[in-house]
């Protein structure tokens, strides 16, 4: 990508946050609790405009068989799969209290199964598990219903069952192809049994394939990269999700199996980040935004022609901005002007459902500042484009008032040719998109006021 210099890849190799929300997760407080939510849920019962519009449901499976070293995902390693039948006897009930707030059958759009590793569940499991959100949620005809897999967990009988269950997308766990970097995070899977699930969903008509790749990792270098890259070429998912691995032992413990010293260096990363974006486009992929590419026929690549781009608690989406609620330990929800969080871990998580309480240990209610500053992060973040006359109409505010400090903030972004800043509004330029977080993170009040970034995830 000639437009995006090493100058300029460097300027924004720092930490900060994805934005699938606004306020960030970090920023939730324990004196939301349950209470605060089911006040969320009742107001969404009683209000016309929340029961007109479609749920989105996000399920947390946190089982895992084995430990993938790089993982900073809520997850509990065993091979011991009647845990799973106890956790989905409670699920059962956390959704049943849910009902009982927000009524049975609300449609729902949007549903997507995570983790850990959700096909961790027996076929019984799943069937299961998809009988109870049937019973409880209408699932609305032409949805998106999606689920993360662990190509080592599946294979062609599994997919089909998830199409009969009605899963129309899939997201495959790669990382990468090369064996010296899968050894060095403890997950060996060939590329050849990759290629047979991928052939497998496409005879089975899912909507959507995805793959998701990791650079950073241990032993990888540029040139072992490329030849990941060339395969996943090869493979032609529909879309590809490209993370930076964020090595962050001191936070998760998995990661101390790492050897730093194994670990390629920063301008290796930063090669292996422009080699990526270089070969993603010369095989077609449209870069959607941050770390998204699509096909140019797949639904999230028109959504961004279209000017339909949402985001979410699991990224980029072609649905429209709806309430979510998060099922299952650790998963987080956003009911009206509120985020909510349940407990991490699963004898807490029990034990509130054993007293017949919902498991929110932490979340959030949004103040009106914070509902202007996430509408302007989304449409940067979502749609390239900030327009003031919206802003002030919908939030009665003078918007280069209101904004005065960040405007200031952008003229260096606007000459560095990554935005501009017009009469009418902000746009992000073809260059800033690979640098929207950056762009972002001016909007962000309690990012500007304390500084503390370590935390997040590096930009790029």
């Amino acid at each position: 990508m000639t437009a995006v210099s090493p100058d300029l890849l460097r300027r924004f190799d720092v930490p900060g946050p994805r934005y699938t929300s606004y306020p960030t997760a970090d920023r939730f407080v324990e004196a939301f609790g349950q209470e605060d939510y089911v006040l969320a849920l009742q107001q969404r019962r009683s209000g016309t405009v929340a029961k007109a519009m479609p749920l989105s449901l996000y399920v947390h499976i946190p089982f895992c068989e084995s430990l993938c070293y790089y993982c900073a995902c809520n997850k509990i390693i065993t091979k011991h799969h009647d845990r799973a039948e106890v956790y989905l006897r409670y699920l059962s009930r956390e959704i049943d209290l849910h009902t009982a707030h927000c009524g049975v059958g609300q449609v729902v759009s949007q549903l997507h199964l995570g983790g850990g590793t959700p096909t961790f569940l027996s076929d019984a499991g799943l069937r299961e598990l998809m009988a109870m959100l049937k019973r409880s949620f209408t699932l609305a005809p032409g949805g998106e219903y999606s689920i993360e897999v662990d190509p080592r967990t599946v294979n062609p009988e599994r997919l089909a069952l998830l199409a009969e269950l009605g899963f129309n997308r899939l997201s495959f766990g790669v990382q990468d192809f090369d064996a010296e970097v899968q050894k060095a995070v403890h997950r060996i899977q060939p590329a050849e049994q990759v290629f047979a699930l991928v052939e497998s969903a496409r005879s089975l008509g899912f909507d959507s394939v995805n793959v998701d790749l990791i650079y950073g990792l241990p032993r990888q270098t540029p040139e072992s990269f490329d030849r990941t890259l060339a395969q996943v070429a090869q493979l032609r998912p529909d879309r590809i999700a490209l993370y930076a691995y964020a090595h962050l032992p001191e936070r998760f413990k998995p990661q101390r199996r790492i050897i730093s010293a194994e670990l390629p260096t920063g301008a290796s990363k930063l090669s292996m980040l422009s080699r990526s974006l270089d070969a993603f486009m010369n095989a077609g992929y449209v870069y959607v935004g941050m770390d998204h590419f699509a096909l140019p026929s797949d639904a999230l690549a028109v959504a961004k022609r279209q000017g339909r781009l949402h985001r979410n608690f699991q990224g980029y989406s072609t649905q429209p901005d709806c309430d979510l609620i998060g099922l299952g330990v650790s998963a987080i929800g956003r009911v009206g002007a509120t985020y909510s969080q349940n407990s991490k871990t699963l004898d807490e998580y029990y034990d509130f459902l054993d007293q017949g309480r919902l498991p929110v240990v932490r979340g959030l209610a949004l103040t009106r500042d914070d509902l202007v500053r996430r509408a302007a992060i989304m449409a940067l973040m979502c749609q390239g484009e900030l327009l003031f006359e919206p802003m002030e109409q919908a939030w009665l505010i003078d918007f280069r008032q209101y904004f005065a400090a960040e405007l200031a903030q952008l003229e260096g972004m606007q000459e560095q040719g990554l935005v501009q800043v017009g009469p009418e509004g902000i746009e992000v330029t073809a260059t800033g998109w690979f640098f929207v977080r950056g762009i972002a993170m001016v909007f962000d009040r309690y990012l500007q006021a304390d500084r503390n970034r370590a935390r997040f995830s590096r930009i790029i």
